[in-house]
């Protein structure tokens, strides 16, 4: 039988539910309403039918956020992993270490970058000093995905070092103990336990990366055109609310779908393949 909740109780979860209201529940039905109306407020579907024009921006920011996803797996497992062998001193000093770019701006992070990459850069200038000469970086796709990687490197880490830190030793003996050498360990046993940890990496690198405008604009040179800098650019234009509003209301989807199929993983809790 389920328990009644005290009136106080229930009075120390207004705060919480008007802020949900008030910035997630309302700013959501507004973009809905914006997608699927005109400039004059009459109901249309014209605003959903124009996304055709604007597959092209899809395809490329889904790529972009892919490949930013899978560099950021490979790195960063591989990264969880040591962190999660060290002794415990030595990995509360990596995890600070890791954090302490998320305590910075995104802004003066991608910045910093940019001083790195530029052709006048400090990477540039090593390159001239080697006899390389001067390589053009900022404006290409490399840089673009670079930035991604290294704005969202952590979030991908740190999912995956709860997770494998997390894992019975026992588990781990019993392999050894039925023979198992320390490559099937991590395949048969510590990887499949830790999917959950990976699913959420995954997700929550995937999602910013497909939605970023930031750093597409100032390590892409204003040479690629992605989701998050359309948005940007309809909601400038008062004329252009409602189609911003159908490319926002398609973002929310994705990114909702991408929840899903954590929570589905998260669940599940992994499982141990023999």
């Amino acid at each position: 039988m389920k328990k009644k909740r005290s009136f106080l109780e229930g009075f120390a979860a207004v705060p919480h539910s008007a802020w949900c209201l008030l910035f997630i529940i309302a700013p959501l039905l507004f973009v809905v309403y914006f997608a699927f109306t005109d400039t004059y407020g009459n109901f249309t579907f014209d605003n959903i039918t124009m996304l055709s024009s604007y597959t092209h921006i899809f395809v490329l920011s889904v790529c972009f956020a892919l490949i930013a996803t899978v560099i950021c797996l490979i790195i960063g497992y591989p990264l969880a992993f040591f962190i999660s062998q060290c002794k415990p001193q030595t990995q509360k000093i990596v995890v600070v270490l890791l954090m302490l770019p998320m305590w910075i701006s995104l802004l003066i992070r991608t910045y910093s970058l940019m001083a790195i990459l530029d052709n006048g850069g400090l990477l540039n200038s090593l390159f001239e000093m080697i006899g390389i000469g001067r390589v053009k970086i900022i404006g290409t796709s490399g840089a673009v995905i670079l930035g991604m990687v290294y704005d969202f490197l952590p979030y991908m880490v740190l999912p995956i070092y709860t997770s494998i830190s997390k894992l019975d030793p026992r588990y781990l003996e019993a392999a050894s103990d039925l023979g198992c050498n320390s490559a099937k360990t991590m395949l048969h046993v510590v990887f499949p336990l830790s999917v959950p940890g990976i699913v959420s990496g995954v997700t929550m690198v995937f999602v910013p990366s497909i939605s970023t405008f930031y750093i597409s604009q100032k390590l892409g040179g204003g040479s690629f055109d992605l989701i998050g800098d359309t948005i940007e650019r309809q909601f400038q234009n008062v004329s252009t609310y409602n189609i911003g509003a159908a490319i926002s209301l398609v973002m929310m989807i994705l990114i909702l779908i991408s929840v899903a199929i954590m929570n589905k993983f998260s669940d599940d809790g992994g499982e141990i393949i023999v």
